[in-house]
């Protein structure tokens, strides 16, 4: 019974977790966090699950009602969504198992049982949009995360509010053109099932409704993974964000808007058309490399962690659409690697933020100095792995995204792309070195060195075992990053790009 409803699993546990939090909190709030808690776990351990169920068994659809596609709504775990659901969910943990103390320092108590339960909401939406095999149902599940998202920004502090309505127009915008799409799509096929619309639209062929259809949906995802120039929304809302919702936000949100580019290109429209037929990938491909630069240079200038964080997460977001703008089969291997490597990577540092913030009172770059690190050794080292990680270091996880990244763009022979990438890992060391010499080699300030006198205040165990979780992952994962590819990622490459490796 469970393998054959396993597509359904993971959104099924989220939403109702979200519907149980506010009931089942009423007496005792505490129970709010107990029950996220527990649900995230059992997504997690069902994510974990569909990828080795994939890996034996191959696809797996699931009928809701027993209504055949396309008049049915079908669920669909293949390698790519299994892999995908696995990132989120597991990071979700992690950052719930941390954010316990951090909401409860940035939200009030009765804040806490609403909160909680969005989150519920927020992550039963981005399962079902990795996991549906319907454009429409798609939307759906793209506005029940966004509208979870757009009141998780608003909670956080005075200039939370304005850039969660910033998000909300900025968003609102991005599903209007995303259904514009669909709608023009159904109305020259008669269907909305992704596996239908692969059939049909050869059949079609290229009219001008078609790609109207297409430019519109890739707008619209564009604006979800804040692919420059559409990144507005997201330097103000990472910043003012709460913490746990920083924390969340940046390793999952933009990463749901390029698994539906993903989607939507490779495995409906297709290589040839999206490459030869109406040029988008390339289009994409000079925009992510815009991005990369964009965000790395205005990471340099910031003196708000997190802010600096938000911009070089547009940075980061680039390397996938670049690498979805190559393709081939060794830039979409790259994006999607750098998809889980982005996830940790991004985690780890907002949740280092998170800890500076809990323990120094603040995440300015600026006032951080050797007494802090001394503060907070565990801390500053996890911050450092993952900075060495962003550089690209290895044998760290950030190497092998932006090596496989660097081989698809000799394979194409674009050289320019080439350059980007090595520039902008000269860049993020730039920046990330300049909070590492702070941490390790700047004289402790006055007020500091009177803290020290009062021994090391490392955050608390429940906040600074999910950070170093992270950072510890971001080697092993390195490491065992040959297996991931090999054993799942080449598994996912839609017809046309298939690759073998030697």
């Amino acid at each position: 019974m469970i393998p054959t409803n396993a597509p359904a699993l993971a959104p099924l546990i989220f939403l109702l977790a979200a519907l149980i939090i506010p009931l089942a909190a009423l007496r005792i709030r505490r129970l709010a966090y107990v029950l996220a808690m527990a649900a995230a776990a059992a997504a997690a351990a069902v994510s974990v699950g569909n990828i080795f169920r994939v890996l034996e068994s191959g696809t797996v659809h699931y009928r809701f009602g027993g209504w055949p596609p396309p008049l049915g709504i079908e669920y669909v775990l293949d390698p790519l969504s299994a892999f995908i659901t696995a990132v989120i969910n597991l990071t979700a943990l992690v950052v719930l198992v941390h954010a316990r103390l951090t909401v409860a320092a940035d939200l009030p108590e009765r804040k806490h049982v609403p909160y909680y339960a969005l989150v519920m909401l927020m992550m039963s939406g981005f399962n079902g949009i990795v996991l549906t095999g319907d454009f429409f149902n798609l939307y759906v599940f793209l506005e029940i995360a966004s509208l979870s998202l757009y009141g998780l920004i608003a909670v956080g502090d005075r200039k939370s509010p304005v850039a969660a309505f910033r998000y909300l127009v900025i968003g609102m915008v991005g599903g209007g053109f995303y259904l514009l799409g669909v709608g023009f799509l159904y109305i020259n096929s008669g269907s909305l099932n992704m596996a239908d619309l692969k059939a049909i639209l050869p059949a079609v062929g290229a009219r001008p409704e078609i790609i109207v259809a297409l430019c519109f949906m890739v707008l619209g995802f564009g604006i979800k993974m804040a692919l420059f120039p559409l990144h507005g929304w997201l330097p103000d809302a990472y910043t003012y964000a709460p913490t746990a919702t920083s924390s969340l936000m940046a390793p999952i949100g933009t990463k749901i808007g390029a698994y539906g580019l993903l989607r939507v290109l490779f495995f409906v429209f297709g290589v040839n058309f999206v490459t030869r037929t109406v040029p988008l990938a390339q289009v994409i491909s000079w925009l992510a490399a815009a991005g990369i630069l964009y965000g790395s240079i205005m990471a340099m200038a910031q003196d708000e962690l997190k802010r600096m964080l938000a911009f070089s997460s547009i940075a980061q977001v680039g390397y996938i659409g670049l690498g979805i703008g190559l393709a081939n089969p060794l830039g979409l291997l790259g994006a999607v690697l750098h998809v889980l490597n982005h996830g940790l990577m991004k985690a780890c540092l907002f949740l280092v933020a998170g800890n500076f913030r809990m323990r120094l009172g603040h995440s300015r770059i600026r006032a951080l100095d050797s007494g802090a690190r001394r503060r907070m050794p565990w801390t500053s080292a996890a911050f450092t792995l993952a900075a060495l990680s962003m550089i690209g270091l290895p044998p760290t996880v950030g190497f092998f995204s932006k090596w496989y990244l660097a081989l698809g763009t000799i394979r194409n022979r674009s050289w320019i792309f080439l350059a980007v990438i090595l520039a902008s890992s000269l860049l993020n060391a730039v920046y990330f070195f300049r909070v590492i010499e702070r941490l390790y080699l700047r004289p402790a300030m006055q007020d500091n060195e009177a803290r020290e006198t009062e021994g090391r205040s490392e955050v608390a165990p429940s906040m600074l075992l999910p950070t170093l979780v992270l950072a510890l992952s971001l080697v092993v994962i390195g490491l065992l990053n040959v297996v991931i590819v090999k054993g799942l990622l080449v598994r996912f490459l839609p017809p046309g790009l298939e690759f073998a490796f030697p």
